[in-house]
């Protein structure tokens, strides 16, 4: 604890001085898995000048191998966003490999329960946030877009919008990838558990508008076949949402240049302004 404390203070002191916003840690403890879980909580300057005032929050999910550090070392400006999209943004810690699911092979790794459960709860009490599931969304890349629409998916009553960048959107094409067998078991053994948590497979379960959604891909991803066939399979379904395809691949330069984008629809979802 105080090792990651005393990171956290050398960090903000070195790279972050002078930028805007408001940083806090929140330590959350998981009873599922029997360990403290970290989350990064960014706050408006007004939220300090304004007390009475609530603001909508967003969780942005970090990548396989991340942390709940990575959005911010990697994107430094998330500190000015919160004060132009005047939201509060939680970085959640969801482990090196979790793929934010609860793991049906290692009870350990109850990650989906984590972030549905204890984490919105700890939030909502310790932070002066709009608590309904119109000001509530998801996003993150990679693993972290994977997580987005599957816990969106999985719980549409806690969240009202789901953006995706560069989502591992169907994990059965990828069965000896990213550590995915020790959160699932071996995809010959346990071919089941890898069909049920593949995002591409839940949407079925989703109604027209019930989520907004937004889903965003570079076209030299390693994830392009994958979001494209999402993507279909919304059509098919006549599942309302927004995608786009941009030049670009699985790297940082790419999102860094896609998250204004998404905090843009999350603004306008919060504001009631993505309507027919």
């Amino acid at each position: 604890m105080k090792k990651r404390i005393v990171f956290f203070v050398i960090f903000c002191f070195l790279f972050l001085k002078g930028t805007g916003g408001t940083l806090d840690t929140l330590e959350s403890y998981s009873a599922q898995m029997g360990k403290n879980v970290y989350s990064l909580v960014l706050l408006p300057d007004a939220y300090q000048t304004h007390p009475q005032k609530r603001y909508p929050v967003l969780y942005l999910l970090h990548g396989y191998s991340g942390n709940y550090l990575s959005w911010l070392q990697s994107v430094p400006k998330l500190q000015d966003y919160v004060d132009e999209f005047q939201m509060i943004i939680v970085t959640p810690d969801g482990g090196y490999d979790s793929w934010y699911i609860d793991s049906p092979v290692d009870s350990n790794r109850r990650y989906e329960t984590f972030m549905t459960t204890t984490l919105i709860e700890d939030v909502d009490r310790i932070y002066r946030t709009k608590s309904d599931r119109l000001h509530r969304g998801i996003a993150g890349l990679s693993m972290g877009g994977h997580g987005a629409l599957y816990l969106s998916i999985r719980h549409p009553s806690l969240y009202g919008a789901a953006t995706s960048m560069s989502g591992g959107v169907d994990l059965r094409p990828f069965p000896e990838n990213w550590n995915l067998k020790k959160v699932l078991g071996s995809e010959k053994e346990h071919r089941d558990n890898w069909e049920q948590h593949s995002v591409i497979n839940l949407v079925e379960r989703l109604k027209d508008k019930e989520l907004a959604l937004f889903i965003d891909i570079g076209i030299d991803d390693v994830f392009i076949e994958v979001n494209r066939q999402l993507h279909q399979q919304l059509l098919r379904l006549k599942i309302k949402h927004d995608y786009i395809e941009r030049p670009g691949g699985h790297t940082w330069t790419y999102w860094r240049n896609a998250l204004p984008y998404h905090l843009l629809f999350f603004r306008d979802y919060f504001e009631g302004e993505l309507v027919d």
